[in-house]
């Protein structure tokens, strides 16, 4: 007995469901030993031999009923399945061949003949037909022509209808013979014709109003314009109509007749280049400007190097700040400010005595009151602002916990209405012989096989769970983008700080990177003995920053000197001379600047200038008079 290919596979799906049933698992070795089995034909007993090997005996006994069981009950399907299969094509092919007896008759019914036409040929009986048909319709047709002819003329019968025709005929050749000569002018040519005299086109005129009129009768002429109705002739008029204007060139407008030699306007010339000469002693001048403002600058600066030495270097720099004129503490100034911008008036003095004409003059002040100019409220925040809840880490476990048993409890409730199949034993080294019993004492390695193989599957599932849920490159870049940025809508923070030497390009690098880094903006001004740092932000951005400035870089590092002996003072001395100031700090309506960059400065005035485009020069005043209080308090 050979099993085919088809009932091999349908066995095996079979078989291997009752092995899973009976054994709890899936073995493929023992599927394959009982279809050998049933394909070499063994009885009950030498398969139960057979299965020995593999299974106790007690186990391979009720095994080999099961499997000779779903043998018979296989073979039971099949046969009726056949028999039903037979039947059908039996019926099938029955139908079939009525179908075909019934389509051959039918054929052999349409079909002509080897003596007779095809259906779409005409035989003789069919023309005669035909002949007789039309021969019959043009009898009826003359007795039609006949019945409608005038009743002045009931006896001329066929004569008299032939006598018209060639009336007509005669007539038409006639008129036909007219219209020839007058084309061609060969009217002599033509007998029993009358001659008509051809003679040339009609002459028109115009009269007064600009109608068209005959030359000889005085006669108003209606002239008709043959106008082309296919698309081919209306484009080849257009094309005769600009061919001139295409071809021609313009004519100049002094050769035109429309030109009016009246008018005297003149064409567009082009002006003569002609030398410039410089004049006399420009260039003197320019050297002696020159070499006076040199001068000037010497003096300036041997003026300032005495000062220096004196002790006022402090004082003149702070004249360049401070306003120009002071008012000393105790004097009173002749009129107040605020009233001056009322009055108009020096002093007090010189108002008038009397209330009236005092009132008169102060036309601005009235008995109204005067309220103050509403601004607009400060815009509210988009979102809602809430409080995070932080949990202890024992809330957090506890939190975990519940929320794995609610799913725990989810997936019973799915299992026990049969939505999903039950999990299959979590088996481990560990808990082998608790989980599996006596089945893990007959065969250890297949069980430790197998134990491992379910170890291998869940170590997969459960990285390819960790990837599944991994970020990609772009997703954590805009999850560190959305941790760093900050909401300014409704306000800025803004730092202010100062630093005396700033020509390390390593510092420079870190104040660029770090405020890119956080997302800031703002400025870099760098300037002899006054470098100005200003940067815009939200809070947390301010902290990291300020770390940076005042903690993580070490100013001092920069202009340290290298000495044999380790002398403290000196340390001092040089982190005094370069270290980092926080100069002012607050908050700001919105940004002045919208990148970080840097700018070196010759002068002060060009640094104040930076700012002031921005609109924030009170930073550099800020921190340049620190600077210079600063570079006086160490020189004295």
């Amino acid at each position: 007995m050979s099993l085919s290919r088809r009932e091999y596979d349908d066995l095996k799906s079979v078989l291997d469901k009752t092995v899973h049933k009976f054994l709890g698992f899936s073995e493929p070795t023992l599927v394959s030993a009982a279809l050998d089995c049933i394909d070499r034909g063994y009885d009950r007993k030498k398969t139960v031999d057979k299965l020995t090997a593999m299974l106790d005996t007690g186990q391979a006994s009720k095994f080999v009923d099961k499997v000779f069981s779903v043998w018979e009950e296989y073979r039971s399907s099949t046969k009726h399945g056949r028999t039903k299969k037979r039947k059908d094509d039996e019926k099938e092919e029955g139908t079939e061949r009525v179908k075909k007896r019934r389509f051959a008759d039918d054929t052999a019914s349409v079909i002509p003949g080897p003596g007779q036409p095809s259906p779409g040929q005409l035989t003789a009986d069919k023309i005669k037909d035909m002949m007789m048909n039309a021969q019959k319709m043009i009898q009826e047709r003359k007795a039609q022509i006949q019945a409608t002819m005038p009743p002045s003329n009931p006896a001329l019968g066929t004569a008299g209808l032939m006598t018209d025709a060639m009336d007509k005929a005669r007539r038409a050749a006639e008129l036909q013979a007219q219209i020839q000569a007058r084309l061609t002018g060969l009217s002599q040519s033509v007998p029993g014709l009358k001659q008509i005299a051809l003679s040339g086109p009609t002459p028109l005129i115009l009269n007064e109003e600009g109608q068209t009129i005959d030359a000889n009768t005085g006669m108003a002429v209606q002239l008709q314009l043959h106008t082309p109705t296919l698309k081919a002739n209306i484009r080849a008029k257009r094309r005769e109509q600009f061919k001139g204007l295409i071809d021609k060139p313009p004519e100049e407008i002094s050769d035109s007749k429309f030109f009016d030699p009246r008018v005297g306007a003149k064409g567009a010339t082009r002006q003569k280049r002609s030398f410039k000469f410089h004049d006399k002693g420009k260039f003197e001048s320019l050297a002696q400007r020159l070499r006076t403002k040199a001068q000037l600058d010497r003096l300036q600066n041997e003026i300032a190097s005495a000062a220096k030495k004196t002790g006022i270097a402090s004082a003149a720099k702070l004249a360049t700040i401070v306003p120009k004129k002071e008012i000393k503490e105790g004097d009173t100034p002749d009129i107040e400010w605020w009233d001056y911008f009322i009055t108009i008036k020096e002093s007090y003095e010189e108002l008038p005595s009397d209330k009236v004409s005092r009132r008169a003059m102060l036309q601005g002040i009235t008995m109204l009151v005067e309220h103050p100019a509403q601004l607009r409220p400060p815009a509210e925040p988009t979102k809602e602002i809430s409080i995070p809840v932080y949990l202890t880490k024992k809330e957090r476990k506890k939190l975990r916990r519940q929320n794995r048993q609610e799913a725990e409890k989810e997936l019973q409730e799915k299992i026990r209405l049969g939505l999903q199949p039950p999990p299959e034993p979590k088996v481990r080294m560990a808990n082998l012989m608790r989980v599996l019993g006596t089945e893990a004492v007959q065969d250890p390695t297949k069980i430790e096989a197998h134990v491992r193989a379910q170890m291998a599957k869940r170590q997969k599932a459960h990285e390819e769970a960790n990837a599944a849920r991994k970020l990609t490159t772009e997703q954590r870049r805009e999850k560190k983008m959305k941790k760093i940025k900050e909401d300014t809508t409704l306000g800025v923070n803004v730092n202010v700080y100062r630093v005396r030497d700033l020509n390390n390009p390593a510092r420079k690098f870190k104040i660029e990177a770090n405020a890119n880094q956080l997302f800031m903006t703002g400025f870099v001004v760098m300037y002899k003995d006054c470098n100005v740092i200003v940067v815009e932000g939200g809070p947390k951005q301010q902290r990291k920053f300020r770390r940076l400035m005042m903690q993580r870089i070490k100013w001092a590092e920069d202009t340290k000197k290298k000495k044999d002996d380790d002398d403290s003072d000196s340390e001092e001395e040089e982190e005094k001379y370069n270290k980092c100031v926080l100069v002012w700090e607050g908050m700001t309506k919105a940004r002045a600047f919208s990148e970080m960059k840097f700018k070196l400065c010759p002068t002060e005035s060009f640094a104040r200038e930076q700012f002031r485009k921005c609109g924030v020069e009170h930073y550099w005043d800020l921190a340049f008079s620190g600077a210079v209080l600063e570079t006086a308090g160490e020189e004295v």
